[in-house]
């Protein structure tokens, strides 16, 4: 390992420049510290900022003095500063509880004798300060027919009570809102519901019936349920119109048109209508029977070139 001159030399260097600031107590100026940086005996971790040690000067006389500049010989009346001690713990001394602490052995964490004590001491200040009031006629109740004057006016309280209002409103607002919402969220549940049960119903039906139509099965209790429903509905109605009746428009269909039955096939012949008669009118048959007008010929409609011919001329 090869060691250059230059460098202890500059080592040196830095060594006694340290020691002889160290000694002088003195900061460097920003001149010296560049010229030391461009000769390059300043280098990383060589310097390091150490603060002074904060000198406390206790000036006695100093404060005395502004404490005499402050102080006023003003009577009392004027100043109204009490300074005493705290007030006789009368608990304590009956013996009902434990003596409280001196102001001397008060311990300042202990939150509630330190209150107790604050206490104790406005307690004092009270009971020596309403005598001297009273001695120099200053009034210290207030009379009957005081009336204050309000911190804040009555247009601002309107002001502060629209407010309110609007907000209670808006609160309400929101929470009807919010209640539709949840019966909103609630009938498309039940709806949901009640579409997958008619899906599945659906799909297990046409499954029975695949079954059936491939012979894999003869039974037809798919069909059951459909009749049930049917007859559980037919029922009802039934029930219903025992209840409350037949209206007055189904009594008049009732008697125009009957009571339901067979509908289709009421104008076939039978043997019976085949042999009967008695009903046959030879006039109205062979179109010797119809209506006729005035002068006792029967209307006839002209024909189709006729009436062209007629409308032509017109």
């Amino acid at each position: 390992m090869v060691i250059d001159s230059k460098t202890m030399a500059s080592v040196e260097e830095e060594a006694l420049l340290g020691q002889d600031s160290e000694e002088e107590n003195s900061e460097l100026s920003d001149d010296e510290l560049q010229e030391a940086f461009a000769a390059g005996l300043l280098k990383p971790g060589m310097n390091v900022l150490v603060d002074k040690p904060k000198k406390f000067a206790n000036n006695v006389e100093g404060l005395k003095q502004c404490v005499a500049d402050f102080r006023k010989d003003l009577p009392w009346v004027e100043r109204l500063d009490l300074t005493n001690l705290p007030a006789a713990n009368i608990i304590s001394q009956a013996g009902e509880k434990a003596s409280a602490p001196a102001a001397g052995e008060l311990d300042a964490d202990d939150d509630f004798h330190r209150e107790m004590f604050f206490y104790r001491q406005a307690q004092a200040t009270v009971l020596e300060a309403l005598p001297l009031l009273n001695r120099h006629s200053i009034a210290t109740k207030r009379p009957e027919d005081y009336f204050a004057e309000m911190a804040k006016s009555d247009q601002h309280m309107q002001k502060i009570r629209k407010k309110l209002i609007s907000k209670q409103m808006i609160m309400e607002r929101s929470e009807k809102a919010k209640k539709l919402r949840e019966q909103r969220k609630f009938g498309k549940k039940v709806q949901i519901e009640v579409i997958q049960k008619r899906q599945q119903e659906k799909k297990a039906m046409m499954s029975a019936v695949k079954k059936y139509q491939k012979g894999m099965t003869d039974k037809l209790e798919f069909l059951e349920g459909d009749q049930k429903m049917n007859k559980e509905s037919s029922q009802g109605s039934k029930k219903a119109v025992n209840k409350k009746g037949p209206s007055a428009k189904r009594k008049f269909k009732d008697q125009k048109f009957g009571f339901g039955g067979k509908k289709s096939g009421k104008k076939w012949n039978t043997k019976e209508s085949y042999n009967d008669v008695s009903g046959f009118r030879a006039k109205i048959a062979h179109g010797k029977g119809g209506k006729k007008g005035k002068g006792g010929k029967q209307n006839k409609r002209p024909g189709k070139s006729v009436r062209k011919k007629m409308k032509n001329r017109s």
